[in-house]
């Protein structure tokens, strides 16, 4: 990455962070029930989530989803399924009555969700799109 497109992607970064998204309301609704030590693996797994997707998406994953368009097919399936099971398990909960019933999504929950955030994909592939334009253009 050249030094003139540092300035941009922190920007990109830093706005992102503070957007409304799914991410955001549930580390807010974390931190309020059971504060933010607590809400530390959560927000790291968001981290490392979206990076390892960015990542991922960058070194050919969109690649392999044309070539083999199955697994673009798996990985929604699996999606859908994810989102499902976060759907009943928030329909189901019940009320909290004391605020040590709460349990803060734990890192590997979180790594997981960003591969189904479709703020976090439009995010990524943005990014990798205008990245890649910008060397194709040299």
């Amino acid at each position: 990455m050249e030094y003139h497109q540092l300035g941009a992607l922190a920007l990109f970064a830093f706005v992102s962070t503070f957007t409304p998204g799914p991410n955001n309301i549930m580390l807010m609704t974390s931190g309020a029930n059971v504060g933010f030590k607590r809400t530390i693996p959560h927000m790291l797994g968001i981290t490392f989530g979206f990076g390892a997707m960015l990542i991922l998406v960058g070194i050919g994953l969109m690649s392999l989803f044309n070539a083999y368009p199955i697994t673009h097919s798996i990985l929604k399936v699996l999606s859908l399924s994810y989102l499902l099971y976060l759907t009943y398990k928030i329909a189901t909960s019940g009320k909290t009555e004391a605020k040590h019933d709460f349990r803060p999504m734990s890192f590997l929950g979180a790594v997981a969700f960003q591969w189904v955030n479709p703020k976090g994909w439009s995010m990524a592939l943005t990014a990798i799109t205008v990245y890649s334009s910008k060397l194709v253009r040299g």
